[in-house]
């Protein structure tokens, strides 16, 4: 009979397993739950043999070392964060920015050619910014009158440089409106690695960068008109969800709008002066 694998070889102890829990919701507020236990275990043998750890339970015991610890917590983030995320998606926040916040924002200004900020505060690979940059971009082509420029921020170093680079497979554009398809992306010129990049234009107009949500200031503008913050409270126990709201809120002008997920329409309850304009749009 072949002797089994032990459990030190291919799984975190339970002592380690804390560890890295108690880190990870200490640095970025995420909570790592026993169900997550194995997602974690996968996700990290690759990072594992990267650096010849003979297992887990090594790589753990070498995480804390000094010379060490600043530059494995990015890799450590960037494996226990979750990207998920597309073209347009949840489509009803793109037509109220486009038919409602857009114009009202516009009146408030009270000028023509006003410049318009929008923050996408948790913009993974790019495609949330990107799809608001197309539908800005349309809405100019067709008579409005305003400049805009786009923020995309994320925790984790590796979703940002695909962002930075903003190329896709072709396979993520099935949400993307045909015309826009044809107006915003260009095609690989070797049509069998089946990639598309975001046009210039729209490049030109949005700027990436890492940042925390759970860092005690932001560095950033403080008159932004739209927040996007979707599908990432949710990771967040309460407290820490009120505290994020209230320091991003605090980044919008007056009338601004936040726009979170579908799953974080009560997190307005807690934090005073945010006036629930739709299930998931709220505005200062």
């Amino acid at each position: 009979m072949m002797p089994a694998i032990q459990d030190t070889a291919v799984h975190l102890s339970d002592r380690h397993f804390r560890t890295i829990a108690e880190l990870i919701e200490g640095q970025v507020g995420i909570k790592l739950p026993q169900g997550k236990r194995l997602m974690l275990e996968g996700r990290l043998h690759k990072r594992v043999r990267a650096l010849n750890f003979s297992d887990l339970n090594e790589y753990v015991e070498n995480l804390f070392e000094a010379d060490h610890f600043d530059t494995e917590l990015t890799h450590l983030i960037d494996v226990v964060t979750t990207n998920k995320t597309d073209f347009f998606r949840e489509p009803q926040h793109f037509a109220f920015m486009r038919d409602i916040a857009i114009p009202a924002l516009l009146r408030s200004h009270g000028r023509k050619n006003a410049n318009l900020k929008i923050w996408s505060s948790a913009s993974s690979t790019g495609m949330e910014a990107y799809t608001t940059a197309m539908v800005l971009d349309d809405m100019t082509r067709n008579g409005s009158r305003f400049q805009y420029r786009i923020l995309g921020t994320d925790i984790s170093t590796a979703v940002l440089r695909l962002a930075k680079t903003a190329i896709y497979t072709r396979d993520v554009l099935a949400p993307v409106p045909e015309q826009f398809v044809k107006r915003y992306f260009s095609s690989s010129r070797d049509k069998s690695r089946g990639e598309v990049r975001v046009v210039p234009e729209l490049r030109r107009m949005t700027h990436f960068m890492r940042m925390n949500l759970m860092d005690k200031s932001y560095p950033v503008d403080r008159d932004v008109d739209i927040i996007f913050c979707r599908n990432v409270l949710i990771y967040f126990e309460r407290e820490t969800q009120r505290k994020v709201v209230e320091q991003l809120c605090s980044h919008l002008r007056p009338g601004g709008y936040l726009l979170v997920g579908h799953s974080e329409s009560m997190i307005h309850s807690a934090v005073p002066g945010l006036k629930q304009v739709q299930p998931t749009i709220f505005q200062v």
